[in-house]
């Protein structure tokens, strides 16, 4: 994986005001760009940002072994976290400069066990941009074998303007 800027002090991560003062499709191409550092559980969990679009983003990452349950399997909270990021940052890249947003909630479904070390996609589309809610879907898919893993959705309230 190509090295990605990551906040590691809390003056690196954008504030709300921060992110209210462009719109959100410029915030989140500058978190790609290294301009903004990633939220610092992108690299505890190891994902990146990949491609940024005007309703679409795509997270690139892989579980590794800090990632485990009990069990030996990749944590079902290592789905989750990829996931709410990304439909997190889809919905976010419809928002105009003034507004921001907080998920309500996000549904994962788990197709699939991971791999450690298995590289995924982790892509989300907007599936309605409103005054008061954004709704997004998503799906992690092996980068080598294009497999489902997991889909997941969220609902977000818009806030502020």
């Amino acid at each position: 994986m190509t090295q990605q800027y990551v906040a590691t002090r809390p003056d690196e991560v954008a504030t709300p005001a921060v992110f209210r003062t462009m719109s959100g499709l410029d915030f989140v191409r500058a978190l790609a760009d290294g301009l903004i550092g990633m939220a610092p559980i992108a690299g505890l969990m190891n994902f990146r940002l990949h491609l940024v679009e005007e309703g679409r983003v795509v997270f690139r990452g892989a579980p590794g072994f800090e990632h485990l349950n009990p069990v030996g399997g990749v944590h079902g909270g290592w789905y989750g976290t990829i996931l709410d990021s990304a439909l997190g940052c889809a919905v976010a890249t419809t928002l105009p400069k003034g507004r921001g947003y907080t998920t309500l909630e996000y549904k994962v479904n788990i197709t699939r066990a991971l791999a450690i070390g298995t590289e995924v996609d982790c892509e989300a589309r907007i599936s309605h941009a409103g005054r008061t809610t954004g709704v997004a879907e998503g799906w992690i898919r092996g980068v080598a074998d294009g497999r489902l893993y997991a889909t997941g959705s969220t609902t977000c309230l818009i806030m502020g303007g």
